[in-house]
C-alpha cells in the first residue's frame, strides 16, 4: 500500500531530525503540524547528503554521492523513490513547488565539501553559503508560506540572511573540527590553525548583521511558522553570544554549547514573546 510506504518515509525523514539535531527538532515541533511534516522531508534530505560529504570517510563518498543526486533526479521526475528520505522530500518538493535550482545550488555546495578545502574570497564563501544554507532556508520559506509566492518574495531576503546566521555560526563553533577532521577553511583571511580575538570579533559583527537583517523577515512570518522559527532564531542568537564571551583560545580546543537548562529558558522565553507579539 503506498499510503502505508509514504507514512513510513516521512516518518523517516522525522526520526533523523530528532537523532541528528536535538535543537532544530525541537525549533519543527513549534511549527503548526499542517507544515510541520515538509520541514522534517527538507531536513531528511539535506541531512543524508551532508552525512555523505563529512562522516562516509570510509567509503566511495563522490560515488555514494553521485547515486544519491542521480536518485534524487528520478525521484523528482517519476514522483517515488525506493529511498524513503528521497520519496519524502519529492513529495515536499511537489506539493509546495519548491523550485529545483534551490536543491541544485545545495547539491554543488555538498559536492564542492568532497574537494575544496580554503576559501580564498568573500565571493567564494558566499557562493557555498548560498548553496549549503540559504537555499535551505528558502526551501522552508516556501512550505511556510504554503506555497504563496507573493509573500514567498517578499520574505526571501530575510530568509536568506537567517540561513547564512545559522551556517557561520556553525562554521565558527566547529573551526577547530573543520580544520583538522575535515582539513577546511571557511573564513577567508582567517588562519584556521590560530583564531584571534580580532579575527572573533569581526566574524561576530558580520553574523550579528545577518541576524539584525533576518528579525525583519521573521516578525513577518505567519502565524504558523513564526514561533518555530523564533524559537531557532534565539538559539543561534545565544550561542553567538556565548561563543562571543569565550576567548579565541577555547574555541580552538573546545566546541561551545548552550545547555539544556538555557535551552528551556530560551523556549519559555521565546513562548512569552510570540505570544503577546513583542518580537
Amino acid at each position: 500500500m503506498i499510503s502505508l510506504y509514504n507514512k513510513i518515509a516521512q516518518e523517516g525523514s522525522k526520526v533523523i531530525t530528532k537523532e541528528y539535531s536535538t535543537s532544530f527538532s525541537i525549533a519543527v515541533s513549534l511549527l503548526a503540524p499542517s507544515i510541520r511534516q515538509a520541514v522534517y522531508n527538507i531536513y531528511g534530505f539535506v541531512r543524508v547528503a551532508d552525512e555523505i560529504v563529512d562522516t562516509f570517510h570510509d567509503y566511495p563518498q563522490e560515488e555514494l554521492l553521485n547515486r544519491f543526486v542521480d536518485d534524487y533526479h528520478h525521484a523528482i521526475k517519476t514522483k517515488i523513490s525506493s529511498n524513503p528520505v528521497l520519496h519524502a522530500f519529492q513529495d515536499t518538493i511537489h506539493t509546495y513547488d519548491i523550485d529545483l535550482e534551490l536543491v541544485e545550488a545545495f547539491l554543488k555546495s555538498m559536492r564542492a565539501d568532497l574537494s575544496k578545502e580554503e576559501y580564498v574570497n568573500e565571493a567564494e564563501i558566499a557562493d557555498y553559503i548560498y548553496g549549503s544554507a540559504d537555499v535551505v532556508g528558502l526551501m522552508c520559506l516556501k512550505v511556510f508560506v504554503e506555497g504563496d509566492q507573493a509573500e514567498y518574495d517578499k520574505l526571501k531576503e530575510p530568509a536568506m540572511k537567517l540561513g547564512s546566521a545559522f551556517q557561520k555560526v556553525n562554521f565558527l563553533r566547529d573551526i577547530h573540527h573543520d580544520f583538522n577532521a575535515l582539513n577546511r577553511s571557511y573564513f577567508p583571511d582567517v588562519n584556521p590553525k590560530e583564531l584571534t580575538e580580532g579575527d572573533k570579533e569581526r566574524i561576530v559583527a558580520d553574523i550579528n548583521a545577518d541576524f539584525a537583517d533576518a528579525l525583519v523577515g521573521v516578525k513577518l512570518l505567519p502565524k504558523r511558522a513564526r514561533f518555530g522559527v523564533l524559537v531557532a532564531y534565539k538559539y543561534f542568537h545565544l550561542l553567538l553570544t556565548k561563543i562571543n564571551n569565550t576567548s579565541a583560545d577555547v574555541i580552538m580546543t573546545k566546541r561551545i554549547r548552550v545547555s539544556n537548562f538555557r535551552k528551556i529558558i530560551l523556549l519559555a522565553k521565546s513562548y512569552v514573546i510570540n505570544k503577546l507579539n513583542l518580537i
